[in-house]
């Protein structure tokens, strides 16, 4: 096995830790007051802070909910919502140094075993928890024994980055099973030892009118996928039509016609159709297997099952990752008569992170995407959901954990555009 599917325990440095949450909270959240407006040190992300966040609305009373969770005597699972890359790290880290500092985060083996043995090395003593695919025990006995330290352990239950903060993804259930087996061994040393999923929501808006930077953004894109601009187009419709044109590539891929009479959202539903038919043939499924996402986990298992067939891994791998590129744009998409900024912006980085492939500028936007203007996060807390109050099954916990988390996401995104938050335009994507 290579270096990056291999487990290594944390070995967290409380010291180093502590001094890059100075170092996140200024270079990569918040910038240099005094510089970060300034040209040209406003064109340095350094200086103006990584991710652009130069707020944080983090009300008191969600602070303490979550600090009440955190701490000697009980086992907390943290789990965030997971809508953007790279800003998602710097957020969490903001969040666990004020309610457990030593928490353990869980983040890709790409990351922590990949980038070389002294950074791997450094990503252990930030104490971060190298997700193995396909082969994570290793990772949940140690996320088990740390969290009944009374140190919490910090995952994303959703797994990958989406780009829509406004929808809360379906949930893996890894932080709650990992919640009932530290529930089950803390029991043992008394009766009234709690554990916690302490569910965590935050929402980026744009501090200011950002068309201009998206729209230049935009036209990256196009020139970058070779799609021609439509003189009259608004924004929304820039971004709908850039959608449109790949999805026809893959139809045309697959021999089947595009017809512009339908939405993009059927046009999408008869290809990821076929091409579920197609790999459920290619992995063998006796059955006409209709839920995509079961016919992936099959295909993912199938893979890891039969190594020996190169070329047909390559051909279900394809397929796979076709399927799963298609759904990225899901539901969701056209729910509703408005789109913010926001979402064009989280469209325009989606369509880069799995189209734009052309150089260095491409690859540099996959791990640390650069938002279009200032932003201030709205970070939220619902209700913790006690394992050890819960009587449930583990779907059951699961279920309801992701009704607090949409829920509070929600509610949040309705405050904020009651407030004026938000700049709306008509969404394309819509059919009433």
């Amino acid at each position: 096995m290579s270096r990056i599917d291999v487990f290594v325990a944390p070995r967290p440095n409380p010291a180093l830790i502590k001094i890059m949450t100075f170092v996140n909270r200024i270079v990569m959240l918040h910038g240099i007051p005094g510089l970060r407006d300034i040209l040209p040190f406003n064109r340095v992300a350094g200086l103006r802070g990584v991710a652009n966040v130069r707020h944080i609305d983090f009300p008191d009373a969600d602070l303490e909910r979550l600090r009440a969770r955190c701490g000697a005597g009980k086992a907390t699972f943290i789990t965030p919502n997971h809508p953007e890359f790279f800003t998602d790290w710097m957020l969490d880290k903001e969040i666990v140094s004020q309610v457990s500092p030593l928490a353990a985060s869980w983040a890709t083996n790409g990351v922590v075993n990949g980038l070389g043995r002294l950074m791997q090395k450094f990503w252990l003593a930030n104490n971060l928890i190298a997700q193995i695919p396909g082969n994570s025990e290793a990772a949940k006995e140690h996320s088990v024994a740390w969290a009944l330290k009374g140190h919490g352990v910090l995952l994303h239950p959703e797994g990958g980055v989406g780009w829509h903060a406004n929808i809360v993804a379906p949930l893996l259930p890894g932080a709650v099973e990992m919640g009932l087996e530290a529930l089950k061994r803390g029991r043992t040393a008394g009766s009234d030892f709690q554990v916690w999923i302490a569910p965590v929501v935050w929402k980026l808006a744009f501090t200011r009118n950002v068309e201009a930077a998206l729209a230049k953004e935009c036209t990256y894109v196009e020139k970058s996928l070779k799609i021609e601009r439509r003189a009259a187009d608004t924004l929304p419709q820039r971004i709908h039509h850039i959608y449109s044109t790949l999805l026809a590539r893959d139809e045309a891929a697959w021999g089947m016609p595009s017809d512009e009479r339908e939405t993009y959202a059927e046009r999408q539903q008869i290809l990821v159709a076929k091409l579920g038919r197609r790999l459920g043939e290619d992995i063998s499924v006796d059955a006409v297997v209709t839920d995509t996402t079961e016919l992936l986990r099959l295909a993912r298992r199938w893979q890891r099952e039969n190594t020996g067939d190169a070329e047909r891994q390559k051909k279900v791998r394809a397929l796979a990752d076709m399927i799963q590129r298609l759904q990225r744009v899901g539901p969701w998409a056209s729910a509703n008569p408005r789109i913010t900024q926001e979402e064009i912006a989280e469209h325009l980085k989606r369509i880069r992170n799995d189209y734009c492939r052309s150089g260095l500028r491409d690859t540099m936007n996959r791990f640390i995407p650069q938002p279009a203007g200032p932003r201030c996060a709205h970070i939220r807390v619902p209700d913790p959901l006690g394992l050890h109050e819960h009587a449930g099954s583990v779907d059951d916990a699961v279920a309801e954990l992701h009704r607090r988390m949409q829920d509070t996401v929600t509610g949040t995104v309705a405050e904020l555009a009651a407030n004026g938050g938000f700049i709306f335009y008509p969404n394309p994507f819509y059919r009433p």
